[in-house]
């Protein structure tokens, strides 16, 4: 297979995450007979710098062109100044936007050999599986804003048509898991919520009578999440809660570092929910941010970022067994207790240089290749 992969490294930690996450994309592409051709541009902080906004024309247009996306973080205290009319996160929600990234999925799968970095009880995370799918281009992030030195407004805004498209993706993603899928809302306050939970109910009743839903409202969710993960399989929800509820979600694997994320537009799942084999534009980062406390140093945690090259490589690609071939190298270095410092609890921390070499070592001795493809 023939793919156009665009880079976009950002700021921070963000280009040695993705050159990690790169490195990984060219061993699977010399291992399986692929060719991946990756091209670099810029956005966030670093695009601000140089042309003076966050998304320039040429980044858009070559993710318009490309297979799929990549992306390292963005943002940082050199653009922090929060009344300056141009930010580093206008260029993510942009994109998201441009390229009708509705949906963000974010697996949390905590790793046996990594519980110890989590600060929640190890008994409560043994057979934790869950993915998150939160809306990504609507609700209060994308509603119109007013200020005054008086008052300032936020509008939460949703449609029809914006919810139902999330939460068949949700459902459909569910078909290929245990089928249980959580709707996660605020419907004793919000009309959006009310809207929200009247339309997930309408559509697996109508549309998905094989799928289990029940619904949570999003504070008693945060509470539930942690006390009992392992009763969740796929949770859906609008973009501020799903934001929140991530972040959240990341301490039950033990730190934001492990953890990638997907964001997708339409088309990409069967009815199963299995990754389809067309090719489905999609953008791929870890879920944090620019740590730009630790940028330079060669400590970062990659592995984020290296799973979200598997994720690429199975939503946008359909590209299944070269992405679980990423995935059981990760699974494998964690296993020997290759930790980045972020999840090393004390014991002995590896650069990210070495949790890479770790996880190419890995590809190269413990995938198996069946068969190679055009």
């Amino acid at each position: 297979m023939h793919a156009d992969i665009v880079v976009l490294p950002g700021d921070g930690i963000g280009p040695e995450v993705t050159a990690a996450a790169v490195e990984v994309l060219q061993a699977v592409a010399r291992r399986y007979g692929h060719r991946f051709a990756l091209h670099t541009h810029l956005i966030g902080g670093a695009a601000i710098d140089a042309t003076g906004t966050p998304l320039p024309d040429d980044t858009l247009a070559a993710a318009r062109d490309a297979d799929a996306v990549l992306l390292g973080a963005v943002g940082g205290p050199k653009w922090s100044d929060p009344n300056a009319t141009v930010r580093p996160e206008q260029g993510l929600l942009a994109i998201r936007k441009a390229l009708g990234l509705y949906a963000n999925l974010r697996p949390t799968r905590p790793h046996n050999a990594a519980i110890g970095a989590s600060p929640i009880k190890p008994h409560l995370l043994a057979g934790v599986d869950l993915l998150v799918v939160r809306e990504l281009t609507g609700g209060i992030y994308f509603g119109a804003r007013t200020r005054s030195a008086e008052a300032a407004s936020d509008l939460c805004t949703y449609s029809v048509a914006e919810i139902e498209r999330v939460v068949r993706r949700a459902c459909l993603l569910a078909r290929g898991r245990r089928g249980h899928v959580t709707s996660v809302d605020k419907a004793n306050v919000l009309e959006t919520s009310r809207l929200w939970r009247d339309v997930a109910t309408r559509m697996a009743r109508d549309e998905f009578p094989d799928i289990t839903l029940d619904h949570q409202l999003v504070d008693s969710m945060a509470m539930h999440l942690l006390s009992r993960p392992r009763a969740f399989d796929v949770i859906v929800t609008e973009n501020m809660f799903g934001d929140i509820l991530t972040d959240e979600a990341s301490m039950l694997a033990g730190s934001l570092g492990l953890l990638p994320s997907a964001s997708l537009g339409d088309g990409g799942a069967k009815t199963d929910g299995s990754a389809s084999p067309g090719r489905v534009k999609g953008l791929f980062e870890p879920i944090h941010g620019s740590a730009p406390d630790i940028a330079g140093q060669g400590i970062a945690n990659p592995y984020g970022a290296i799973l979200s090259a598997a994720l690429l490589l199975r939503y946008s690609l359909g590209l299944s067994m070269e992405a679980a071939c990423i995935e059981q190298a990760v699974d494998s270095a964690l296993e020997d207790g290759v930790f980045s410092a972020d999840i090393a609890a004390g014991g002995h921390a590896h650069s990210t240089r070495a949790v890479t070499a770790a996880v190419l070592e890995r590809i190269e001795v413990t995938c198996q290749v069946t068969e190679l493809r055009d």
